[in-house]
């Protein structure tokens, strides 16, 4: 009999232990956590077009030459600051100056016998005067007087053409600004029309992007927009200052450059994204609808999941899987899972986790 009363005794003290373990049973006895509740809301910020892109310098020059020849100077190295006017590069010009003296010398000779024939036509001028020169003599003094003046002139032509392209062969910088780029060296071979240097304005960028074609009709001169810098999670005002209609070289989008404000945080090459606001009155735009958003401190985040804790209707912490769209700054689209005006928890005074109890502030 004893035995028997011990067994039950055992079987019960088991079974009141598993009762105790039992997780409702805990999260029956456990404190309410408490949250900080708040409604979504609804925004146009995100509702704009965004385009990503890059800045660029707002001047840009490649440096080259119309001459082939030698390098036999250059005196810059990327990163170097230059003047407008300043002696970037020297061409060997041993070709040029051959030219240069065969038209000395063509011009000599016909500088000669320019001034003989018009020493000629004077001449017989005044025996016609006189009656001691017949028309066809004074013709042909004409004649040969107008073909060494002709002649002259082109020695002249030759000789400024020549001239002209010894500016070629000392190459000075077009714009003041940094060397970004390089492609020669002293002693490489330079061609016509091949870049040698690449100069970029310092100071004043341009946040370049690609728009597509349904876009690009809704986007104008001097629009306000906003740049988000990359490198920096910045959020910096621009205002849009070029606008191209044409996409045959781009691949069927169109380039639209924006005016940013200058940095020198900010160098060319970063990336940049900018948002296009678009008017909703009238025929513009009507398609768009207002975009839900939250903070991104209120995204919860598990593997390749996302969500958010929204609080269900016997006060528990309910895990809600969202899918997220665009960003910018510290707010997030919700695409689904959310609707609009629906309650959501922000921050909580513990950790939550599926089913917690909690209680609101």
């Amino acid at each position: 009999m004893k035995k028997h009363i011990y067994l039950s005794f055992v079987l019960g003290s088991a079974l009141l232990a598993s009762c105790s373990s039992d997780p409702a049973a805990i999260a029956d006895n456990t404190k309410p956590v408490q949250v900080t509740l708040s409604s979504t809301g609804t925004t146009d910020a995100l509702g704009y077009v965004t385009a990503s892109g890059k800045l660029v310098a707002k001047n840009s020059v490649n440096v080259s030459t119309r001459m082939m020849g030698y390098i036999t100077m250059l005196r810059a190295d990327v990163g170097d600051f230059v003047s407008a006017g300043q002696s970037l590069v020297s061409i060997n010009n041993t070709d040029i100056q051959a030219k240069g003296g065969q038209a000395s010398a063509q011009i000599a000779q016909a500088q000669a016998a320019f001034n003989s024939a018009s020493k000629d036509y004077q001449r017989f001028q005044n025996l016609y005067n006189s009656q001691s020169a017949s028309q066809k003599e004074l013709d042909d003094m004409r004649a040969r007087y107008e073909m060494t003046k002709a002649t002259l002139d082109g020695a002249r032509m030759m000789k400024r053409e020549v001239n002209s392209q010894y500016r070629y062969t000392n190459i000075s910088a077009p714009i003041s600004g940094v060397v970004t780029a390089k492609f020669a060296s002293q002693g490489d071979l330079a061609n016509p029309g091949m870049p040698i240097l690449t100069i970029e304005s310092s100071g004043n960028l341009l946040a370049q992007v690609l728009v597509s074609e349904q876009d690009i009709t809704l986007i104008k001169a001097g629009m306000p927009v906003k740049v988000l810098m990359k490198s920096t999670n910045k959020e910096v005002a621009g205002q849009v200052s070029d606008v191209s209609l044409s996409a045959t070289n781009t691949g069927g989008q169109y380039a639209v450059k924006i005016s940013v404000p200058q940095s020198k945080e900010y160098l060319p090459g970063m990336y940049v994204n900018v948002q296009f606001p678009f008017k909703r009155s009238g025929s513009v735009n009507q398609d768009f609808q207002e975009s839900v958003t939250v903070p991104k401190s209120a995204i919860v985040e598990n593997g390749q999941l996302t969500g958010i804790y929204t609080v269900s209707s016997s006060n528990t912490a309910l895990l809600r899987w969202v899918k997220t769209g665009k960003v910018m700054g510290d707010q997030v689209e919700i695409l689904s899972g959310l609707t609009a005006k629906e309650p959501y928890i922000v921050s909580a005074n513990g950790k939550l986790f599926n089913g917690a109890k909690v209680t609101t502030k």
